[in-house]
């Protein structure tokens, strides 16, 4: 089995690190491993390739960035765990399907370990919390490599998404973490650490490289 390399990032802004997933996977070699990154982002709308700009309710003072993942409308902001997905799937041997599908059940294993019952949904990718969405999803994927990757509501200021049709759905509630489980003492950090185990083992690999 394949090693990975992760990495956490820490509190980035959306465009510089958008620009090098973007070079890290043009410049990518066959050899290249692959990375998991983890991260928070200041506030900011993100739209994807299929959004539209009826869903943009009222950004007011949150920048819009236009982005090639998939999917419609999200927020990011601090407080919420951002995983980006640096893979050859080819090499990986496995395809989109199943790439989203270990995403899904990495996050449903993560919140598993506070207590917090979720599922993803067929007809709408994420992750969902009775009928409250928790994570979202949107890749690109590029000659068998993926970018881009998901997004987890921890412990954030939610009023933005009411600025939105969340993931264009009109009214979509969304709820975090630590409304799951109020009485929990959490913090990202925490949640980092299991995702990260989550994703490392529902993708495969065999050990984590840290850089140094």
């Amino acid at each position: 089995m394949p090693d990975v390399v992760v990495r956490r990032l820490g509190l980035v802004d959306y465009q510089p690190c958008y620009q090098k997933m973007v070079s890290f996977t043009a410049q990518r070699q066959p050899d290249t491993p692959d990375e998991i990154w983890l991260l928070q982002h200041p506030r900011v709308f993100t739209q994807g390739q299929a959004g539209k700009a009826e869903h943009l309710l009222v950004p007011g003072d949150i920048p819009v960035v236009q982005t090639d993942r998939g999917g419609q409308v999200t927020y990011h902001g601090p407080g919420q765990l951002v995983a980006y997905l640096l893979l050859d799937i080819k090499r990986l041997g496995i395809g989109p399907r199943l790439l989203v599908t270990a995403m899904e059940e990495s996050i449903v294993a993560t919140l598993a370990y506070w207590g917090i019952h979720s599922a993803a949904k067929a007809d709408a990718p994420g992750v969902y919390v009775g009928g409250r969405k928790i994570a979202s999803l949107g890749l690109r994927i590029r000659n068998g490599r993926t970018f881009h990757g998901l997004a987890l509501n921890v412990d954030m200021d939610m009023t933005p998404f009411l600025r939105i049709n969340p993931c264009g759905y009109a009214g979509l509630e969304m709820t975090q973490v630590v409304r799951e489980v109020p009485d929990a003492t959490l913090n990202i950090d925490q949640v980092a650490e299991q995702l990260e185990q989550q994703l490392v083992s529902h993708l495969g690999f065999a050990t984590i490289k840290r850089p140094a």
